[in-house]
């Protein structure tokens, strides 16, 4: 996707306005840099998640220890209150009349301890819901997505292959690893080694394979290294490096949970379809989306099996079948406003959403709007939106590495470094330098923007664009406009400064006042294929030229700046 950089915006004469107090300073340990108090960014993050509900998708995602979860066993008194409510409501004989053409790596032991790991699933309700009720259709819901996903899919009157004669909702599990693939093997590799962001967060080891595996059948280095995040405190690596673990232990249906648990904004998580904790946008009841199994299907995989034009296909079929014949048998009611099918809903992915106030979203990326009041224009904010990104709004922590581009995904973000406390730049007002007409005295920590006026040394000056710390005698960003500048006596070259205990030679002066060096050189040829800079000319971000030897390329809009002085330059 081809972003909007600030100077389109500009030139696009689009500019924002935001209620925080943004307030970037150079980097005094970074030329070209920025830095930002990091009680700016927390107060930007939770403006933008006011909302309830992302507290909400917070909690259903928290998770115990490791160390915790592994002391799980059935009837264990020391058996967290969720998993006491699942055993409970869906003892072991339950879990064995539907496992009995499972694989053995499906076991009632890690079921228990896929369900410990969140307490969110089959948890408590403090608002009067009946949360055995909500824990027993939830597991039922599971197990018909566990059927279509995993299941053995034999006809009951299949007596050969099906001697049992079970009922096809009966053979959910039946694979732990995706048909045709098995450990050892380097497959589903799309996309790993690019120089991308995905690539920086979760990257892929060498000789791995992400085919599905579990209940869930999770897939690819993405997802793989998202769970793993979630399983081991943050750390992606230990699947990405050990995919394997994701059949071969209690993560087998943990990943399964974790889905369930997970929103996709704008997709709800499943759990709060079933809770009905989410309460669908306009645009969603507009497009037949609402409450019941049929929403789940179009949360797992709508665009395959969601629509008009998928309503005999055999994947949503076979889902809502399942479903139905485990809710007859467990005796789970169908409220009048639940639908089991998503034939008439349109599939999330084809969902026009652009402008709806009542829906959420869970990414952050850049925000490419043009401020005025910053530096370059740039916004130093993130924003939410309604596609992957490498941060999430229900991560701690994600909000900052996104405004530093943390895995650098945004292209020309400029070095933000986020520090407890701004250093104290704070200037009293020369007293030599009074105000000129009126005009306050130039603040060599203050921001200015285009069309600003400071009185400095005599003078009124006036700012062509953003600008902080430059001088207005200096030129630059600054154009006189009114007064006669005065300047600062010149330093004898005659008589140079005595050190009293180094004296210097004054038979040698550093600067020969008979013959100056020119400043300005004459010849300036363009270095590997880059033009020489123009100091007429307008750069913007991404632009490359050659002065003196070197080569440079602009970060942002810029025009009259020399390369060697930095910003908005940098050396390459």
């Amino acid at each position: 996707m081809t972003k909007i950089t600030p100077i389109a915006l500009l030139l696009a004469g689009f500019t924002a306005t935001s209620s925080y107090a943004m307030n970037p300073q150079p980097d005094p340990e970074n030329p070209g840099g920025y830095i930002i108090e990091r009680s700016e960014i927390k107060a930007a993050e939770d403006a933008k998640t006011a909302d309830p509900m992302y507290d909400v998708w917070a909690k259903a995602l928290e998770t115990r220890p490791n160390t915790v979860v592994e002391a799980i066993y059935p009837d264990a008194a020391t058996n967290p209150d969720n998993v006491k409510r699942v055993e409970r409501v869906f003892p072991e004989t339950e879990w064995n009349f539907l496992t009995q053409m499972a694989a053995p790596e499906y076991t009632y032991t890690r079921f228990l301890r896929a369900i410990g790991k969140f307490p969110a699933f089959c948890g408590d309700y403090t608002d009067g819901r009946d949360a055995d009720k909500i824990c027993k259709t939830s597991i039922v819901t599971a197990f018909a997505h566990f059927s279509q996903e995993t299941g053995g899919h034999i006809s009951k009157d299949n007596y050969s292959d099906n001697p049992l004669a079970l009922e096809e909702w009966q053979q959910a599990l039946v694979h732990v690893r995706e048909m045709g693939w098995s450990e050892g093997q380097a497959g589903y590799t799309t996309g790993c080694g690019q120089n991308d962001w995905q690539n920086k967060r979760w990257p892929c080891s060498d000789g791995q394979g992400y085919f599905g595996r579990g209940a869930k059948q999770l897939s690819y280095h993405f997802n793989y290294g998202a769970f793993s995040e979630v399983m081991f405190d943050g750390d992606a690596t230990v699947l990405l490096n050990d995919p394997g673990l994701v059949a071969d232990s209690w993560l087998n249906l943990a990943s399964a949970i974790w889905f369930f648990l997970t929103p996709q904004a704008p997709k709800p998580a499943m759990l709060h379809v079933i809770d009905r904790t989410w309460k669908p946008s306009q645009r969603e009841l507009d497009a037949g989306i609402t409450y019941g199994f049929g929403t789940t299907i179009n949360v797992i995989n709508g665009g395959i099996e969601c629509g008009e034009q998928n309503k005999d296909k055999g994947q949503p079929v076979n889902r809502i079948r399942y479903w139905e014949g485990l809710a007859e048998h467990y005796e789970i009611a169908i409220a009048a406003d639940e639908k089991n099918t998503c034939w008439q809903q349109t599939p999330y992915g084809s969902l026009n959403l652009n402008g709806a106030t009542d829906v959420l979203y869970t990414n952050w990326d850049a925000n490419w709007k043009y401020y005025s009041d910053r530096p370059g224009g740039v916004s130093f904010e993130c924003e939410l939106v309604g596609f992957q990104t490498a941060y999430s709004a229900l991560v701690e922590g994600d909000y900052e590495k996104c405004v530093e581009n943390f895995y650098g995904s945004h292209a020309n973000w400029p070095d933000v470094r986020v520090v407890d406390k701004l250093p104290d730049t704070d200037k009293p007002v020369d007293p030599v330098d009074p105000p000129v007409d009126g005009v306050a005295t130039w603040e060599s920590n203050k921001v200015y923007v285009g069309g600003d006026k400071v009185s400095y040394q005599g003078a009124v000056y006036k700012a062509k664009w953003w600008t902080q710390g430059d001088n207005p005698a200096s030129g630059g960003p600054w154009a006189l406009e009114s007064g006669t500048p005065v300047t600062p006596d010149p330093v004898d070259p005659v008589e140079p400064p005595v050190d009293p205990v180094d004296p210097v030679d004054p038979v040698e002066p550093p600067i020969d006042p008979v013959e100056p060096v020119d400043p300005v050189e004459p010849v300036d040829p363009p270095v590997t294929g880059s033009p020489a800079w123009d100091a007429s000319a307008i750069y913007v971000g991404g632009d490359k030229v050659s002065y003196q030897g070197s080569e440079y390329q602009a970060k942002w809009w810029t025009t009259g700046n020399k390369p060697d002085a930095g910003d908005p330059w940098k050396q390459i």
